[in-house]
């Protein structure tokens, strides 16, 4: 079995896991989280987190993107794993890069996909889902940074077009810190 060393490859400006016997470059890059602000009359879809990072806490229907979907079928995917909620994606509401921890955020608003009632549950992520207007939205208990962030870009869009996607706070510098290059496993988001 090889063993992989960290080291600047030759022609290389930082240091990467490189194959000690074949010098083969295994590279690390960002990953890629995907999720929605999914609205139904004027009210967003929030889950309370059964699984840590910050088990307990509320956030929005989100995860790791897969190999072999797009970013619209992967927000749809999660909105079904974590709420059991059939979606439709309206557009990008926001892409949020969290440097620190090697994310790149991409943030839908949706809206349930079926007419009548909005049908959804706790998914086996979830300990309870539910409704918020902006007014009941409980910004205390709030898992991650990133969800305030959409939750303000929603607020500021509304129900009217997107038009061009919310990007990180000027004001929050929680995301735009670079992780530390010999750090072997990233802090999880809520971490600062």
């Amino acid at each position: 079995m090889s063993s992989f060393v960290r080291h600047i490859p030759e022609g290389d400006n930082r240091e990467r896991m490189v194959c000690a016997d074949c010098g083969y470059v295994a590279y690390e890059n960002p990953k890629v989280v995907v999720g929605s602000v999914v609205v139904a009359d004027g009210r967003v879809l929030m889950c309370r987190r059964a699984i840590e990072p910050r088990k307990g806490f509320w956030t929005l229907p989100a995860g790791y993107m897969e190999l072999g979907e797009t970013l619209e079928e992967g927000a749809a995917r999660e909105a079904l794993e974590e709420a059991e909620a059939a979606i439709t994606i309206e557009g990008i509401l926001g892409v949020f890069s969290i440097a620190r921890i090697g994310q790149v955020q991409v943030i839908f608003r949706a809206h349930f996909s079926d007419a009548g009632p909005p049908v959804f549950s706790a998914g086996p992520e979830s300990l309870e889902v539910r409704l918020f207007s902006p007014d009941e939205i409980p910004w205390d208990d709030i898992a991650f940074p990133s969800v305030h962030w959409a939750l303000h870009a929603w607020q500021l869009v509304g129900a009217g077009p997107m038009g061009k996607p919310a990007g990180n706070p000027q004001d929050d510098r929680r995301g735009v810190h670079r992780m530390p290059q010999s750090s072997a496993s990233p802090p999880d988001e809520a971490a600062l």
